[in-house]
């Protein structure tokens, strides 16, 4: 998957496509190129208030940009945009949704959120569903993303916003229906495609064959833009046709050669077919066409090519290729070293966690603390300061649940819980009971632990594992068994999958 740094987890589902029609998809000029989509071929349907042409022409190319996945390319139009137009609101909050760090995201927002009195109603209402989502409110950003609709009901961008929203409350269905409702006012909007699509790949009830035939749709409607072929080898992988997936990255990487998304997805296939190292060179032209290109996305893939080591049984050298990206960050000279050392930190205590090395475990966990409350204290929000504490907490009360301390564990998930209390977010529970869920299965109630993690957010693949682990030792092996085999395909590469999938193979084939 993609890379996607912890302070964007609210907002990832909308920003693929939070785009805008397109009066000819097939024919809609590449940014790669250069050249800038005018206002005529590109359908706004919302407004876009700056009097700057200059603004306007790169405000669309970072909109076509978007649509199509390419957020470093979108970022660059959005910066040039507010350049032209420093009153330019909506300009400013695509800058934070395309942001490659938390400093960018957030200095971004609040400037688009002070700029926002002289925007249009459905500008405002965009940007304080994002300023909602970093708040946690989610159910802000519902009743906001509501009136978007009502008061553009025409508009494609305003259905999948609404759309994204729901995806994040995980009501599926509702957000089902508002893809479907813009597509029914632009059915050739490929971005619109992908994220039904993605919706069926990733959202329970999942939908392989819809998932497929949306993305298929959109290589249709976009056949030289790569990122439909990437997600097209998303389902594939998610179908278990591993080759196929290979194929459709290769396709994506012919598409975009200076790109290296294509090549880190390629990665991940060569690491789930033992093709070591294989997936390490891919994972490292990656890294060198990113690093060319003059972003930070590099330091993220190398964290992907530091999984080839667990997938091949050796999880102490993974371990041992963060510690080195910590210590060099600094000296990256790219943006987000913070996120970047956050991001490895938290690999780190999770593979020592799973492996029971609970001393390196706690020192990455000590050394990360004071990093996201150095964030937190830089962003200068409360609810910000509590989103953090809580993850600080959330990953010390996970450690000491594998450890058996269940007393520990039982304290943190209290403290976890009071640090969301506040947040109007019906989800904000989920950590919570996977917390209470590791804690009774290394206590071996396993019914205790089933009831818990099953309500500890259903696309949890490593919680979705400790369930079925849970429901093997309780003697309910038939259930247990269909959440393996559920668990096998799933061939997606997070850290607890790469953690968990040898097992999980050896348990079904056996």
């Amino acid at each position: 998957m993609k890379k996607a740094t912890a302070w964007l987890a609210p907002f990832v589902i909308l920003l693929l496509v939070a785009g805008c029609d397109r009066q000819d998809a097939e024919n809609a000029p590449s940014m790669e190129s250069g050249s800038q989509p005018s206002e005529t071929e590109i359908v706004m349907v919302l407004p876009v208030t700056t009097t700057s042409d200059e603004a306007k022409n790169h405000f669309y190319a970072g909109l076509e940009a978007m649509d199509m996945g390419r957020l470093n390319e979108a970022n660059k139009h959005f910066e040039q945009a507010v350049q032209a137009d420093s009153t330019f609101a909506q300009g400013y909050l695509r800058i934070a949704n395309s942001a490659a760090s938390t400093e960018e995201f957030t200095t971004n927002l609040a400037k688009a959120v002070e700029l926002s009195e002289n925007a249009a109603r459905p500008e405002q209402l965009l940007i304080m569903i994002t300023q909602k989502g970093f708040e946690n409110d989610v159910e802000g950003q519902l009743a906001l993303a509501q009136e978007l609709v009502e008061l553009q009901p025409e508009s494609p961008r305003a259905w999948l916003t609404l759309a994204g929203v729901q995806g994040g409350m995980n009501t599926v269905e509702e957000s089902r229906a508002s893809i479907m409702k813009a597509l029914e006012l632009a059915p050739n909007f490929a971005a619109a495609h992908m994220q039904l699509g993605n919706n069926y790949l990733f959202l329970e009830p999942r939908d392989f064959a819809q998932a497929e035939r949306h993305d298929q749709h959109a290589i249709d409607l976009a056949p030289d833009e790569p990122t439909p072929y990437d997600l097209l080898g998303d389902v594939h992988r998610a179908q278990g046709n591993l080759e196929a997936a290979y194929q459709d990255y290769t396709m994506a990487a012919e598409r975009a050669p200076t790109l290296g998304s294509p090549l880190q997805q390629r990665g991940h296939v060569n690491s789930f077919l033992g093709r070591y190292d294989e997936a390490r060179a891919d994972y490292a032209r990656a890294m060198e066409l990113e690093t060319a290109r003059g972003n930070n996305n590099a330091p993220f893939f190398a964290v992907y090519k530091s999984y080839v080591n667990i997938h091949a049984g050796e999880p102490d050298a993974a371990i041992a290729e963060l510690t080195e990206m910590v210590a060099n960050a600094d000296q990256m000279g790219v943006e987000g070293t913070t996120d970047i050392k956050i991001n490895c930190l938290t690999n780190i205590a999770q593979i020592a966690t799973h492996t029971g090395d609970f001393e390196r475990a706690a020192a990455a966990l000590e050394e990360r603390a004071p990093l996201m409350r150095q964030q937190a204290e830089e962003a200068g929000t409360d609810q910000f300061r509590r989103s953090q504490e809580a993850g600080i907490v959330y990953f010390e009360a996970m450690l000491a649940a594998r450890q058996g301390d269940a007393e520990t564990a039982r304290a943190k998930a209290q403290e976890y819980t009071a640090l969301v209390e506040p947040d109007p977010n019906p989800r904000k529970m989920e950590a919570v009971h996977q917390i209470l869920g590791m804690t009774e299965f290394y206590q071996q109630n396993y019914a205790a632990a089933i009831e818990h993690l099953a309500q500890g957010a259903p696309g949890n693949i490593y919680m979705k594992y400790y369930r079925a682990l849970a429901l093997d030792e309780s003697g309910q092996s038939e259930q247990a068994s269909a959440l393996f085999d559920e668990i096998a395909v799933w061939n997606f590469n997070g850290v607890g999958f790469a953690l968990i999938r040898k097992e999980v193979l050896e348990r079904v084939e056996s």
